[in-house]
């Protein structure tokens, strides 16, 4: 099997499809769709945030995912614990839920650092013989790609765990940095991503819970596939 990492859009729109895609957004797309799952959701990533977003849901009967929020389903992952059973979302977002909507008919999963382990424990049980590992990263008000320190953790995450499981492994040149530098810094996932440039703007904006839940490692055994209606269901 080989690993390949490249960030954002342009490694799915440039580089020749893989045989499966692993979207890695941890701050904060990947890490709700895995506690979406965990409530039995069915989540439907969307790129706009406007009334397309709206009619969309509307479209798929399903809740739209607003501003983050405390009270309401949102971004925030600690928004969607108290999720309802088995609801149906839409969940907008500018980084991981617009990778999710570019890799076609592709096999697909959302990886975050919750359920690394989960996920390659799953992928070790398939035949794919070339994955590309895309970090979603951020973006600069000018909508360039801001390379982000949690998507590459998160990437290393699961190309560790692969690595264990799997033989023969080729990895990478970034791919294998990934997993180098998650190995280095895999008891210290809370303290870094709070003070990096992600975490500290969601504290600064009132949402340090949701760091604590994107950054504890491996507590998920729920496997985040987009299936064929473009949802993001249980494996």
């Amino acid at each position: 099997m080989q690993i390949d990492l490249e960030w954002g859009a342009a490694a799915i729109e440039y580089l020749p499809s893989p045989d499966l895609y692993l979207i890695i957004d941890v701050l904060s797309f990947s890490t709700a769709v895995d506690i979406a799952l965990s409530r039995g959701a069915l989540v439907w990533p969307y790129l706009y945030k406007d009334h397309r977003a709206s009619d969309y849901a509307l479209d798929k009967q399903a809740i739209l995912a607003g501003p983050r929020s405390h009270e309401r389903p949102s971004l925030s992952p600690a928004s969607l614990q108290a999720l309802a059973a088995n609801s149906r979302l839409v969940l907008p977002s500018p980084n991981g839920a617009t990778l999710s909507t570019l890799t076609g008919q592709t096999p697909t999963l959302s990886v975050c650092l919750r359920n690394a382990q989960a996920s390659a424990n799953w992928i070790s049980r398939q035949s794919f013989q070339r994955i590309l590992v895309v970090p979603a990263g951020e973006r600069w008000p000018d909508q360039r790609l801001r390379p982000a320190i949690e998507d590459l953790l998160g990437a290393g995450a699961v190309i560790d765990a692969l690595s264990k499981q799997i033989t023969p492994l080729q990895l990478s040149v970034e791919a294998e940095a990934a997993r180098l530098q998650f190995v280095q810094t895999q008891h210290q996932l809370l303290e870094i991503i709070t003070a990096c440039r992600s975490g500290q703007e969601l504290v600064e904006r009132g949402f340090p819970k949701d760091i604590h839940l994107a950054t504890a490692l491996n507590v998920s055994g729920q496997v985040a596939l987009l299936n064929s209606a473009g949802a993001y269901s249980k494996a």
